[in-house]
């Protein structure tokens, strides 16, 4: 059993049940919650949180959950990670704002430094740092259209970019996203995207990347007109739209014809970012190489932070002024983010995800031989997804879904649902994870599995 420091707490990196879950404490908590705090504001899971990190979540009743979700991809180096606490203690210690377009500070100009530097490509870049990922996304669109003078923007089905104004229009599914809240920004238009495990099924045969970007190409051409679009902005692999991994060649060829037609290609790496899937970001898996890179979730270790990178030709066309907030690039969130990004380069990080996703691969895997409910296995590194299906068929299977995520639960495991049809469990443990965590979750997933299919 390994222990991990965390603030003071020391953690033993164990499942542990003390109580029901949630709990009486947790229960408390739940009543008040719901007198204080809006209900549009869901929780997952309700036992509420005193401690975490490595593998493991701590609720107030002393319960130990293992983590399969970081807080949705954002504690990737661990909800404690050791340098993440010093570097932010130390800032706090010395100020905690000035408003760097008001009073700069270096640590912004660090973090901005180490980005141009981490994302793809060996161009010139310049970067702006803001507080989340549809704020970084929107200023995506921003920049992209002064520098071009167009206004269209080409998103993609299944998509999730945002809660914003714009970034509703951008996002795909209605409910809980966009239900009753238009009308939304205009000059969004909706591709296909590729999605091989329904993709293929459609078509009775493989459908390669190429073919899939065709069917974009040509709908650009027909419906908008490639001199109109500003922003082609895609996921390389998308996150709330159920971990989909395009088609090999999907990508090149639409950056390809981004660059072809003086389109701004942008990567939203929001969720994909920072050695999730086993590179510093997912577009390196097929070499891409992004005009604008959008981050936000894995960049500081759970401090709120986001960032625009881009080639410097296109950051540089915005005046003055024109980008920045209040709190973009809070000292002490460039702080954490400085203490995230030394981790994942010093602490072989990228190589760990590799390692998860092989265990997750074979453990999804060896879910999928046990029941045909199963579709689809897909992902890449500590970024791994099943997709579950009625047997014998495609038809989503949300209540499958919804039924083992409940059992993990109860049984001090947390795993989200997510997907278009909220038919696909994922996986997306903290970096620090142990491999026996990871093989005692799977256990109690197949548990759930059995129990839910009885």
């Amino acid at each position: 059993m390994t222990v991990l420091e965390t603030g003071g707490d020391q953690l033993p990196q164990e499942r542990r049940i003390v109580t029901e879950i949630p709990g009486p404490r947790s229960r408390e908590l739940e009543a008040r919650r719901k007198r204080a705090v809006a209900p549009g504001v869901a929780s997952s899971l309700p036992a509420y949180i005193v401690a975490a990190g490595g593998g493991v979540l701590r609720d107030a009743d002393g319960n130990q959950l293992i983590d399969l979700g970081s807080g949705i991809a954002v504690t990737t180096v661990g909800n404690a990670n050791p340098r993440v606490v010093a570097r932010a203690k130390e800032q706090l210690d010395a100020f905690t704002h000035t408003c760097f377009m008001v009073n700069p500070y270096e640590g912004y100009v660090e973090v901005a430094e180490a980005l141009n530097r981490l994302t793809p490509g060996d161009h010139e870049k310049r970067t702006v740092l803001l507080n989340s990922g549809a704020e970084a996304v929107e200023n995506a669109v921003k920049i992209a259209r002064v520098h071009t003078g167009r206004n269209a923007v080409v998103v993609f089905d299944h998509a999730y970019h945002g809660r914003t104004n714009l970034t509703m229009a951008m996002t795909s599914k209605a409910a809980p996203y966009k239900k009753g809240f238009g009308p939304f920004a205009g000059e969004v238009y909706r591709a296909p995207m590729s999605y091989p495990y329904r993709d293929d099924a459609a078509a009775g045969t493989k459908v390669s990347g190429e073919d899939a970007a065709a069917r974009v190409i040509e709908m650009i051409d027909r419906q908008i007109g490639a001199d109109d679009v500003a922003a082609l902005v895609i996921e390389p692999i998308q996150g709330e739209g159920g971990f989909i991994v395009p088609a090999e060649g999907f990508l090149p060829a639409l950056a390809e014809y981004a660059k072809a037609n003086g389109i701004v290609f942008v990567a939203d790496e929001v969720q994909a970012g920072f050695a999730r899937t086993g590179a510093m970001f997912a577009s390196e898996h097929e070499g891409i190489v992004p005009d604008l890179v959008t981050t936000a979730k894995g960049i500081a270790g759970g401090l709120p932070l986001a960032a625009v990178t881009g080639r410097a030709e296109i950051m540089d066309a915005v005046g003055a002024g024109g980008l920045g907030g209040t709190y973009g690039g809070n000292p002490a969130a460039v702080a954490a983010a400085l203490g995230a990004i030394e981790a994942y380069e010093s602490d072989g990080l990228v190589a760990r995800a590799r390692e998860i996703g092989e265990i997750l691969v074979k453990r999804c895997e060896r879910l999928q031989a046990q029941f045909p409910e199963v579709g689809d296995v897909r992902g890449r590194g500590a970024m791994q997804a099943v997709e579950l299906v009625r047997r014998d068929s495609l038809e989503p299977n949300p209540e499958l879904a919804k039924a083992v995520a409940q059992h993990a639960g109860a049984n001090a495991v947390l795993v989200l649902v997510t997907g278009t049809f909220g038919n696909v469990l994922r996986f997306l443990p903290p970096l620090t994870i142990s491999d026996a965590l990871l093989h005692e979750a799977f256990d109690v997933l197949e548990e759930g599995f059995a129990a839910a299919l009885r």
